[in-house]
């Protein structure tokens, strides 16, 4: 009996996907755990394995179909004795097309018609005539609105698009027309300026040349979670300048005492633990708003924002208040490597209590980072840096860092966040209390 597969829900989140990559074709045979494909999800881009074990008859969705839905048929396999040849695709099976590989841009609900000379005699163009005999012209919105700015008839354009449909690259290298997209509105361009291209713009106020660069999944849900974010999370900023003197010194000591480990930490993995020794000291912080109550949380599971190719992520070190500085160090570098690889699982990235976001490794000397709802803060942390600094009442050079905590001030008072940046302070500057 042939066995459907399906688009898998591969987050708690996930609604709709893209098929990136198939790895298997149509005759190969596949086993329980065999990897399948690779699926985009919100989240980040994760394998899809095999569950049943058989022949693929048939894929049903085409490799880089975006916006499938989850539970849709993607493939069919065939089972034990069956012959793979004469398995029909699942009754269910709606096939997806692959967008077309010149541009993506949303089909119009209704193409408009738009009045021109005829195609000449033989040309396939993107025009098609309705039961009225209008001619109506099939372009994608972004093609029309080149073809406006550049005096260019699309009746005369032949389309590449499915189903002759006219799209950018048809319309780019298109000779210009004057007034033929619209009666009277084009002006006639001058000898000069005729062989010109002129570039597109956006909502007529940008004229700069662009590229178009579609948004993956990640990056549509990065937007929008901070656009939310930002809208509704009332921020609060706290700065505090931390001196990492003792901290680096102590980091030296104990990677020459981890070296025959083959460990290795890093400044980021003292941070860590310091921000969740410092929620441990003000639990205050360790919490997040939930409409009319709160959740106080018992652990300390730290995001740290990693960027990947996909776009940022946030891996979780869980615990982090009671783990070694190694055992950190170790589970940072594992989750880091299949965050840039678009390995990471589920359980990986989601939840965590308070996030860190480290940009000092460019030379930032200090920024305000966006909360993850629905965390409750997260810590910005600058570039370490030698600074004028005043030590035992005198004047000295220090390594200097400065550190902005964002708070919820719906769930966390200023006082409180305030308790937590000297928390995290004094444990960087006496890091002792790190390694117990």
């Amino acid at each position: 009996m042939a066995i459907a597969i399906k688009m898998p829900a591969l987050s708690p989140t996930m609604e709709e996907g893209t098929l990136a990559r198939w790895l298997v074709k149509v005759g190969d045979s596949v086993s329980s755990g065999d990897v399948m494909a690779e699926i985009e999800t919100d989240k980040a881009t994760m394998e899809f394995e095999a569950v049943d074990e058989g022949v693929i008859a048939s894929i049903d969705v085409a490799e880089g179909a975006e916006g499938v839905k989850v539970g849709t048929v993607i493939a069919t396999l065939a089972g034990e004795d069956e012959d793979a040849g004469a398995v029909a695709p699942a009754p269910e099976a709606k096939p997806v097309p692959a967008p077309a590989a010149v541009e993506a841009e949303p089909k119009p609900a209704r193409p408009e018609p738009v009045k021109g000379q005829a195609p000449p005699s033989g040309t396939s163009t993107g025009s098609a005539r309705t039961q009225d005999g209008v001619s109506r012209v099939i372009a994608s919105p972004l093609a029309k609105r080149i073809a406006e700015q550049q005096g260019i008839d699309l009746a005369a354009v032949k389309g590449s698009g499915p189903g002759g449909r006219i799209v950018k690259a048809d319309v780019a290298g298109a000779p210009a027309q004057a007034g033929a997209s619209k009666q009277g509105s084009q002006p006639t361009e001058t000898p000069a300026s005729a062989g010109a291209q002129k570039p597109a713009s956006l909502g007529g106020d940008l004229d700069a040349p662009y590229e178009e660069q579609k948004l993956n999944n990640v990056r549509k849900v990065i937007a929008r979670r901070l656009t939310e974010a930002k809208q509704t999370v009332p921020h609060i900023y706290l700065t505090v300048d931390v001196r990492l003197d003792a901290l680096l010194k102590l980091r030296s000591q104990l990677n020459a005492s981890l070296e025959p480990d083959g460990v290795k930490l890093s400044v980021n993995d003292l941070l860590i633990k310091a921000l969740a020794r410092a929620l441990a000291r003000v639990p205050k912080c360790n919490v997040s708003f939930q409409g009319d109550v709160l959740h106080q949380y018992m652990r300390q599971d730290i995001s740290v924002a990693v960027a990947a190719p996909s776009g940022l992520i946030t891996p979780i070190i869980r615990d982090a208040g009671r783990k070694g500085l190694a055992q950190i160090s170790t589970e940072m570098k594992e989750l880091a490597t299949k965050a840039r690889d678009g390995k990471l699982q589920p359980h990986e990235f989601q939840g965590g209590t308070a996030s860190l976001s480290n940009l000092g490794m460019f030379g930032t000397k200090q920024f305000d980072a966006v909360i993850n709802p629905p965390q409750g803060m997260i810590l910005a942390v600058g570039a370490g840096e030698q600074r004028p600094f005043v030590v035992d009442g005198a004047l000295a050079i220090a390594t200097v860092m400065s550190v902005t905590g964002s708070f919820d001030h719906r769930a966390i008072d200023g006082a409180d966040g305030a308790q937590l940046m000297q928390a995290f302070q004094q444990l960087c500057e006496n890091p002792m209390g790190l390694v117990v």
